[in-house]
């Protein structure tokens, strides 16, 4: 019954049938699930796909590809794109979008059922969207076209998601144009947030004003976009004028992510002041010989409300390092390993020609790694030259990833091993937040080497051409 209401073009009932086949004593495996987040997917059901996200995982069910494929079309078909990058970097099986599209092109006799449909596409968009394999991308996007799902609305988000993650909106913004006459909130939301993250702060503001002259309200998640357009572009003003007009205008009350957006924006704009009033709810005015204890006193509420968390401990270590208070910085860096706190791994993922290679710090594991590594060291020589030097504080102090040495972080393995290619644009994914070390490196390589490159790391996308960032120094 979930099946044949999940398949229907009227899912509704399919969510409700879950508690029901619980109070009769039938428990629910990986051929349930699928069906019910499929339900839950059509539905733009995000709430009661948690419930279910939730009740597979208390069944030791959520690790299943079947389920895991599933959960991933539900996120990305309801927007919810964060949910599926966290879903996606939890997963043990990485390259899930290669084995699926290996299987897609697989030769079999035609059949009907055998085809992939609208569901699987989705799912398939948005692994190679976390993975940002952009050519793997284009390629589903060109045999979505000849079988006619292209004018699924589903597939249509996906695409616009996967283009806008991989650095190249002008194409997210064609596929949406596109769309005229398909588009839902999601629709727009995904292209919102794609021009905020890219560096199009003003264009991403502009369309949520055109979002509303077309009638439609905004979601939830539309406001984390608008808010990252205003994180991005340092407008504090009209950041708090929409967080206001969520409550007000549309009714939507704010969450943990909004307001995590909120201490965001003044943060970056030096307000933390504010920021801290934000938080505890009680106004301060600190100057610049307080503020590593307003970091503290931040820290320490942090640890309550998430403890054990390592990132925590990252941004302690690092403004202790800013302060030069070393003595502090490996206090810190005792108090990590004592506890037990495991550190993020940084990792950078690259697509070179029909294969993702990833690099974490210091990789030695690829196979020309020594090539690498002695080109790195002629790259260094070059850079020096035009006057590049080790910012001491990333290279000694910062914890988010073992900075034994600048010069082999995964970026810049990554970097090089992608110089090879002969493709104009060297595109490459990193999990953490790129260093203002990287970040002065690749901008001079890309002066250096007239190479353009793209790097999105977990808040933004650089995009770095003839010794500039689009972020500006931003981020």
């Amino acid at each position: 019954m979930i099946r044949l209401h999940a398949e229907s073009d009227s899912p509704g009932p399919a969510p409700l049938l879950l508690p029901r086949m619980l109070e009769a004593g039938l428990w629910p495996d990986t051929h349930t699930y699928p069906f019910l987040l499929k339900a839950c997917a059509k539905l733009l059901y995000d709430r009661d796909g948690e419930v279910v996200h939730g009740r597979a995982v208390h069944d030791g069910l959520a690790g299943s590809v079947f389920v895991q494929n599933s959960l991933l079309h539900l996120y990305a078909a309801c927007g919810l794109f964060e949910h599926a990058h966290q879903l996606f970097e939890e997963m043990p099986v990485r390259n899930l979008a290669l084995t699926l599209y290996r299987d897609m092109m697989a030769p079999r006799p035609p059949s009907t059922e055998e085809q992939p449909d609208g569901f699987t596409m989705v799912s398939l968009l948005s692994a190679c969207a976390e993975l940002g394999t952009l050519v793997l991308g284009r390629r589903i996007h060109v045999y979505l076209w000849k079988v006619g799902l292209d004018r699924n609305s589903h597939v249509g988000n996906a695409l616009i998601d996967l283009y806008a993650k991989s650095g190249t909106i002008g194409d997210a913004r064609k596929v949406f144009d596109e769309m005229a006459h398909t588009r839902s909130a999601v629709s727009w939301t995904s292209l919102i947030v794609g021009l905020a993250v890219n560096g199009f702060g003003k264009e991403a503001l502009g369309l949520f004003g055109d979002m509303g002259r077309a009638g439609l309200s905004p979601i939830e998640i539309t406001f984390v976009g608008v808010m990252y357009a205003c994180i991005h572009c340092g407008l504090v003003d009209d950041g708090f004028r929409y967080f206001d007009r969520m409550r007000m205008d549309y009714g939507i009350a704010p969450k943990i992510e909004h307001f995590g957006c909120m201490v965001d924006l003044l943060g970056r704009a030096g307000l933390v002041d504010r920021a801290y009033s934000f938080i505890l709810g009680m106004p301060m005015e600190p100057n610049a010989v307080c503020r590593t204890d307003i970091g503290e006193a931040g820290w320490a509420r942090l640890e309550q409300l998430d403890p054990g968390h390592s990132g925590d401990f990252v941004l302690l270590s690092n403004l202790y390092a800013s302060d030069r208070r070393w003595a502090d910085v490996h206090r810190i860096r005792r108090s990590l390993v004592k506890g037990g706190v495991k550190k993020t791994p940084g990792h950078t993922v690259v697509e070179l020609g029909n294969n993702v290679h990833e690099f974490v710090m210091g990789d030695r594991s690829h196979p020309e790694s020594d090539a690498i590594y002695g080109f790195l060291e002629e790259i260094a020589v070059r850079l020096r030259r035009e006057g590049y030097a080790a910012r001491a504080t990333d290279v000694l102090a910062d914890i988010e990833e073992e900075k034994e040495t600048a010069l082999s972080h995964s970026e810049r393995l990554a970097l090089r091993a992608a110089q090879d290619h002969p493709e104009t644009t060297i595109r490459i994914v990193k999990n953490l937040r790129v260093c203002e070390d990287c970040h002065l490196a690749i901008k001079l390589m890309s002066k250096v080497y007239d190479q353009e490159v793209v790097v999105r790391d977990r808040s933004r996308f650089h995009h770095f051409k003839g010794g500039f960032c689009s972020c500006k120094d931003y981020w």
